[in-house]
């Protein structure tokens, strides 16, 4: 058919292209108008803060991988001490646990010989940190660490795979912590735990920058808007709080 003969052919073609573009323009403002519910920006914010606000609370900068020493300073097992974050867990050997935010995999490596038939996901954004992981698993011959390259929004965890997601002193960092949330409540097996350990925000005397804190109050009201049900909190710990929620 020759468009010759219709001169209204390319009229109706702008007419459907305009059609098209307006509605992606629409669908646009719609998604900016869902994340602007969700987050707001502030002009004045925070030096240790991204200027972003979740819930009332301002979202901290992330620690770059240029801090990869800090996470293994040896003071550490003192100040944190590990070992019982690790025991509060209580792992199965057929456990799979997603360390969020892994760094360089201090939790990882702790978790790694008690769940020998199950495995350690050990998820972060920067790439770097996951090279320290992988170096690390060479170094050492451990077999059930698997590094993960996340997104800032994305946690890149199959729908039920895992038993465990624990987050220690990262949660706070995250600049999407909604988007993440729901990835990882989606990964989460029937019954699966959820565990943050945050220092202490309520105490003005834990001597950590207040963005890299948080409240027992906060963390479960953040929790709830995502569908997670606060089970308990553990305060065995010298300054941070160990909180339990399930899917």
């Amino acid at each position: 058919m020759s468009t010759k003969n219709h001169p209204n052919f390319f009229g109706r073609v702008t007419a459907i292209i305009f059609i098209i573009l307006c509605g992606l323009i629409l669908s646009a403002c719609q998604t900016l108008e869902v994340v602007s519910a969700v987050y707001q920006d502030r002009a004045i914010h925070s030096p240790d803060g991204i200027g972003k606000v979740y819930m009332g609370r301002e979202i901290a900068q992330v620690m770059g991988h240029q801090g990869a020493m800090w996470l293994e300073r040896s003071s550490r097992e003192k100040e944190e001490q590990p070992n019982l974050v690790v025991e509060a867990l209580d792992l199965k050997p057929t456990d799979i646990v997603a360390d969020i935010g892994a760094g360089t995999g201090y939790f990882s490596f702790r978790i790694s010989p008690l769940v020998p038939e199950g495995k350690v996901l050990a998820v972060d954004i920067q790439p770097q940190m996951l090279d320290i992981i992988n170096f690390l698993n060479k170094e050492n011959s451990v077999t059930n660490v698997e590094p993960i390259l996340a997104s800032v929004t994305d946690p890149k965890l199959p729908p039920q795979s895992i038993d465990l997601a624990l987050m220690v002193d990262a949660y706070h960092e995250f600049s999407y912590p909604k988007e993440v949330m729901e990835g990882i409540v989606t990964a989460l097996k029937p019954g699966g735990r959820v565990v943050l350990v945050e220092y202490r925000g309520e105490n003005p005397f834990v001597m950590i920058k207040p963005l890299h804190k948080m409240t027992q109050n906060q963390v479960r009201k953040e929790m709830s808007a995502i569908g997670l049900v606060w089970v308990e909190t553990k305060n065995i710990l010298p300054q941070q709080h160990i909180m339990v929620f399930k899917k």
